[in-house]
């Protein structure tokens, strides 16, 4: 018998103080909604959503920074979750439109034949790397 598994959430963990930055910038630029927020054991968890995609922020009381990526390459260095990947509908659209609201690719938009699809890579406000994904 096999275990039957489908992807929940993904779940981040940042600086108390870039909690409601980065709640803002989900919303403002991938258009994710606000759907549940509550505090337990010294922490505050955060859930966002748009469609069937679910991100929690897990914010606690350390500040620091991650220093933005500058090349793809460069991000493959240490042992951590890479990225997470949202797909969309057409990929072109959805960075023309990022474009404008002030988000642009670090990589990408690459084509790899081998998966059949179209990709680039953006960053949030706190260095999460995020791929977006479509067929080609």
């Amino acid at each position: 018998m096999t275990i039957d598994v489908r992807h929940d959430h993904v779940g981040i963990t940042l600086a108390a103080d870039m909690l409601e930055p980065t709640i803002a910038w989900y919303s403002d630029k991938l258009d994710y909604s606000l759907d549940l927020r509550f505090s337990a054991n010294g922490s505050t968890f955060t859930f966002l959503s748009n469609g069937d995609s679910k991100i929690e922020l897990i914010s606690a009381g350390a500040e620091g920074r991650i220093p933005m990526p500058s090349s793809l390459p460069a991000t493959h260095d240490i042992q951590r979750l890479h990225h997470i990947c949202l797909a969309v509908a057409d990929l072109n659209d959805v960075l023309a439109r990022l474009r404008v609201r002030g988000v642009a690719p670090f990589a990408g938009p690459l084509r790899i034949d081998p998966i059949g699809r179209h990709i680039a890579f953006i960053v949030d406000n706190v260095g999460t790397i995020i791929e977006l994904t479509a067929a080609i």
